[in-house]
């Protein structure tokens, strides 16, 4: 595989470190990755310091999560303009609502017999963005639970006793906030979202790209993708989602994406200039 377009470090909610993933990636002979933290991009200078001096690309990239009509839809960024101060204050405003967010899962996970602190999740976080997994290794430390995986399926995912809704920051404002920072916005996980429906409304509010190659999605998800794209004009992208090992998620590099498509990323990169 040529290029891992979407990971995670322990900048957001990776396992990992930005240089380990650096370092991970060229043992395996990629030649591209883009490091897409949750709603942060406080890992991508480690990430491109790490690759200095070697044959890999370290794309700067995040991962921006929001919320619509009772789904979540994911809106990748890549080759942003990430030191930009608009782009700075626009992350350090999303950040704060994490934290408000988490607060509020504390409490109502004391609702129902899981008694947590803030202070335990944010020891866990450290200095990356907090995120739900944070909270769910508090509970596995806690003795509540004993995975990740049924943290989120027992308590934290959508429905579940300890869910508390994100700030409204919706998939369109997110597009505006990738191009604010001249970046590529490209749908992720599509098959996860289950709103193919929404696809036309994002191309016309400035979506470029989806996220066609990913873990979890079938043979036939990736053939209708691929149609999207071709009708749109859109780019194709793919990647692992990586968290680290021990996750739910494939070995890096295992999923990705051709040369080609890192190509067809940076030209409509330079177009936007």
């Amino acid at each position: 595989m040529y290029a891992d377009l979407h990971t995670h470090s322990t900048a957001s909610d990776g396992m990992l470190s930005p240089d380990e993933i650096v370092a991970l990636a060229l043992k395996k002979g990629l030649s591209v990755i883009s490091l897409t933290d949750h709603d942060t991009i406080d890992g991508v200078d480690k990430a491109l310091d790490a690759a200095k001096g070697t044959r890999l690309e370290v794309i700067p990239g995040i991962e921006i999560n929001t919320d619509w009509e009772n789904t979540e839809a994911h809106i990748l960024g890549y080759y942003l303009d990430y030191n930009s101060q608009s782009f700075q204050d626009t992350l350090h405003e999303i950040r704060k609502a994490r934290e408000h967010r988490a607060k509020a899962m504390i409490d109502k996970l004391a609702e129902v017999g899981v008694v947590l602190t803030y202070e335990q999740v944010l020891e866990i976080a450290g200095d990356a963005t907090i995120c739900r997994p944070h909270i769910a290794q508090a509970m596995i430390e806690g003795g509540y639970v004993s995975s990740i995986k049924d943290a989120f399926e027992d308590y934290l995912s959508r429905g579940k006793p300890g869910y508390v809704p994100r700030v409204k920051l919706d998939p369109f404002s997110a597009i505006a906030i990738i191009e604010r920072a001249k970046g590529v916005p490209v749908l992720a996980h599509p098959g996860l979202c289950n709103r193919d429906d929404l696809i036309p409304a994002f191309v016309k509010k400035g979506l470029l790209g989806i996220e066609v190659y990913y873990p979890f999605h079938t043979l036939d998800m990736v053939d209708k993708y691929r149609w999207f794209c071709h009708k749109y004009g859109l780019v194709m992208t793919g990647g692992t989602d990586y968290h680290g090992p021990d996750r739910e998620y494939p070995p890096l590099g295992k999923v990705g994406v051709a040369k080609k498509s890192v190509d067809n990323l940076k030209l409509i990169r330079t177009l936007l200039d």
